[in-house]
């Protein structure tokens, strides 16, 4: 069945062998290396793929385009090439979770809105917790279960069984447990109804189904699973980020603050998932323009159109600037 988990009597592909005896090798290096000299390593790598390589470049740049059209070129272009760089830095720093306890994951992070939201997840109800691809979300994630909050994250199945099977085994060391994406609908409203935490990556293009919101002003298709189990369970709605402090050390400022949204129960369910989308997509923006730099722009957000585009035109093109 489409989406569905690999057997693991099912043969891996050497193509997928190979791949991860050289992740093997590249994480026993980096695991070796003092974690100043292998972050750093990770963003000189990151540089070399945007700058020198311009892998997803050019997506990069259009998306940077889209949502900050009155910046200068210059200024994309900075921002452009530092997102790189922090994604190869934040990959180092994946992988060295490998290797990190809960004790680890605290002392790296401290988070704004903690005490409100245990508070807010005492009531028994469970927490809809919605983040986005900014900062470090596995480093978000991992530092609430080490607060000792039980959390379920809905994420993909990397296509790489044993990449799959290791950061699993990662994250569940860490405290967390994960709901395969084709599975959530069922395990997810579980996971609420037993009084846990559900975290949702919710800033991707959603091809099919989705709701569409402005995001940086320009409608996105966006997922409707956060706004969807919130309604049907009562959960309350929370935005959460880990963004790192500075490039030269491993510390994060990581929030949690509540989506305070007015719902009107007797009114339209479809309008009601539309406000709560929209103050995902507001709260998300703003996280964002916080840290511009940090955010993965690698990823074609406004692939899908509304009905009324012509899917020749795609969005609206961003204003001109000049450089």
């Amino acid at each position: 069945m489409k989406g569905a988990r690999s057997s693991k009597s099912e043969p891996v592909p050497l193509r997928h062998r190979v791949t991860y005896a050289l992740y093997r090798l590249l994480r026993s290096m980096l695991s070796a290396l003092p974690l100043s000299v292998a972050v750093g390593l990770g963003g000189v790598l990151g540089w070399t793929t945007g700058a020198v390589f311009r892998l997803r470049r050019g997506v990069v740049e259009e998306n940077l385009a889209r949502a900050f059209p009155n910046e200068s070129k210059a200024w994309r272009r900075r921002v452009a090439v530092d997102s790189y760089r922090h994604l190869g830095r934040e990959a180092v720093m994946t992988i060295r979770l490998g290797d990190a306890t809960p004790e680890d994951v605290r002392a790296m992070i401290e988070i704004e809105g903690l005490d409100a939201f245990r508070d807010d997840f005492e009531r028994g109800k469970g927490v809809v917790l919605v983040t986005g691809h900014v900062g470090n979300w596995e480093i978000g994630s991992a530092s609430l279960a080490a607060h000792g909050f039980p959390i379920e994250a809905v994420a993909h199945q990397q296509r790489n069984r044993r990449f799959d099977e290791e950061l699993r085994e990662t994250r569940g060391r860490l405290g967390m447990k994960i709901i395969p994406r084709n599975e959530a609908p069922r395990r997810g409203l579980r996971a609420l109804r037993e009084h846990k935490v559900l975290g949702l990556v919710a800033d991707q293009n959603v091809a099919s189904a989705g709701v569409f919101v402005d995001f940086f002003g320009v409608p996105a298709s966006s997922a409707r699973g956060p706004a969807v189990f919130a309604l049907r369970t009562g959960a309350p709605l929370w935005l959460g980020a880990a963004i790192r402090s500075d490039v030269d050390s491993p510390r994060y400022r990581g929030f949690v603050r509540p989506l305070d949204v007015t719902i009107d129960e007797d009114g339209d369910p479809e309008e009601n998932i539309l406000r709560m989308t929209r103050a995902i997509a507001a709260g998300l923006e703003e996280t964002i323009r916080s840290a511009p730099e940090q955010y993965f722009w690698h990823h074609r957000r406004w692939k899908t159109r509304p009905p009324e585009e012509s899917p020749s035109t795609g969005p609206a093109p961003p204003s001109p600037q000049a450089g």
